[in-house]
């Protein structure tokens, strides 16, 4: 089983080069005006289609969840050498679990976090700036 997610990108070739970062992967099939990623980790298909005009959700993050921090640290340095990274956090508090991960910002404006769940926790936010004091303000970078 896969999840399949299709977004607008009005610019295709840095699209394809954030994704290509991000998931760690190379594009399945690219075209003058799409391009799909398959990925088995995470079990993912992505496509990415060009439009004009491309408005992202201000209320919505995505994620990639990973087993250890090693693989978060590795992301980390994949987005730090392509200049992706927005925010990185270490043993934070956020959304009732203990985290490290890292974030990025597609070309359009999407957040994204690769991250790993330390342990679970009674309390929403801890101390970090992930969380604000309304709900559809936590996790953002």
């Amino acid at each position: 089983m896969k999840t399949h997610l299709n977004l607008a990108t009005s610019d295709l070739g840095k699209s394809v080069s954030f994704y290509s970062t991000l998931l760690d992967a190379r594009p399945a099939n690219v075209l003058p005006d799409y391009a799909l990623f398959v990925t088995e980790e995470p079990a993912l298909e992505l496509a990415l289609d060009f439009r004009h005009n491309v408005r992202a959700a201000s209320d919505a993050h995505y994620g990639v969840c990973v087993e250890t921090s090693h693989d978060v640290e590795r992301a980390i340095d994949r987005l730090r050498n392509a200049g992706l990274v927005a925010s990185i956090e270490r043993d934070e508090t956020c959304c009732y679990a203990n985290q490290s991960k890292v974030w990025a910002t597609d070309p359009d404006g999407r957040h994204w976090e690769i991250y790993t769940v330390h342990s679970e926790t009674d309390r929403r936010d801890g101390d970090s700036s992930c969380c604000g004091d309304e709900p559809t303000s936590c996790c953002t970078p």
